[in-house]
């Protein structure tokens, strides 16, 4: 016979919930890793474009060029079924940031 916790649940219940929230948590350790790694490669990309247009002349800010990042973005989260919006804020920041570092940097 199962033992109880004070909900009803048997304890081997909770000991199941509680290995598939650990595995849970533990998938979100390994995305949120990927995430960061992934924003690295992107600034390190941007840090290369801000020196090719340092080299080149060309102004650090182009108006078209975020917008076809914006509308990607939006596109993007249309297809994995996610917030534009947050998507879309993500992205800003992410440009923002880029976009200080290119000025810092001339």
């Amino acid at each position: 016979m199962a033992d109880h916790d004070t909900d009803g649940r048997s304890t081997t219940d909770v000991n199941v919930e509680e290995m598939e929230l650990d595995q849970l948590r533990e998938e979100i350790r390994t995305i949120d890793h990927e995430i960061v790694e992934l924003i690295a490669q992107r600034t390190y990309v941007a840090e290369s474009i801000a020196a090719v247009k340092r080299d080149q002349g060309i102004p650090t800010t182009d108006e078209g060029q975020e917008q076809e990042v914006m509308d990607r973005a939006g596109e993007n989260a249309e297809q994995f079924d996610v917030d534009s919006n947050l998507v879309k804020a993500v992205f800003r920041l992410l440009i923002e940031l880029n976009k200080v570092e290119q000025r810092e940097s001339r």
